[in-house]
């Protein structure tokens, strides 16, 4: 019975003890939470998706409180999420500019044709590997087994003749899409603007019409059109400036192989 009852006192006394040294403890060597920090947490949508070019919404939190984020970092919470933040954190009201991702090919399976019979994994990321970079005539055009639309989040995405095309209305720009395309092809716009270039093809000329009815020839028409010079061929395809862009449609009436969507 004594032997018991000093079992017991003992045990009481070490839990009592580890309690009490517990509690010193995390008084101690507590970390305190930024109340800035723990607000905005609150704020942002938990997508943790990393659009923002932090690791998550925690990351990002806690950037934006060191003053390391703009207040319109968070791509899936757009203006209602960045007003919020800036009540929080102040600065200037700059509005988040609305992007959407976009496919840059329009060659379907009515535009291209395939050089040779592919067995393997139906994947982007497999088939890219095979020679000349997959079945396809073109070797720069999208593949069309859909690793985009599969990590998309959102259902934006499909696989529509052979290539995938984006929703820009179901969009959030969460940039997943981005890099789950082998190729590359997949960039961020604006959603307010008209004109887009459905196609990377870095050749010219014959090159191209060999293998797309519609792949872009590099004639230059469209830049030359251009009353804004938005467009700039230098890297061997057409890029549109946006912010010199007028949307005055231009490009697109003028281009003789209408790749300009």
């Amino acid at each position: 019975m004594t032997d018991m009852l000093f079992a017991a006192i003992m045990i009481g006394g070490v839990g009592l003890f580890v309690g009490v040294f517990l509690g010193f403890a995390s008084k101690v060597f507590a970390v305190k939470v930024n109340v800035k920090e723990k607000e905005i947490r609150e704020i942002l949508p938990g997508a943790n998706c990393g659009a923002c070019g932090y690791s998550g919404c925690d990351a990002l939190a806690a950037a934006l409180v060191r003053g390391e984020a703009p207040a319109n970092a968070c791509v899936v919470g757009r203006d209602p999420v960045a007003n919020q933040i800036r009540w929080i954190i102040g600065g200037e009201n700059e509005r988040a500019v609305h992007k959407v991702a976009f496919v840059r090919c329009s060659g379907d399976c009515n535009s291209t044709f395939d050089r040779y019979e592919y067995t393997g994994p139906k994947s982007c990321a497999s088939v890219a590997l095979a020679p000349q970079g997959g079945p396809k005539s073109c070797s720069f055009g999208c593949i069309g087994c859909g690793d985009c639309a599969k990590v998309c989040d959102y259902g934006a995405l499909s696989i529509v003749r052979g290539v995938a095309v984006v929703d820009e209305e179901k969009c959030l720009d969460c940039r997943k899409c981005m890099n789950a395309c082998p190729k590359g092809l997949i960039v961020e716009i604006p959603y307010y603007r008209a004109a887009h270039i459905g196609c990377m093809n870095p050749l010219k000329g014959k090159s191209v019409m060999e293998n797309c009815r519609i792949g872009c020839i590099a004639c230059g028409k469209c830049a030359k059109n251009c009353p804004a010079q938005a467009i700039d061929l230098s890297g061997g395809f057409p890029v549109i400036d946006y912010e010199k862009c007028t949307d005055c449609g231009a490009c697109r009436e003028g281009c003789p192989r209408h790749c300009i969507i």
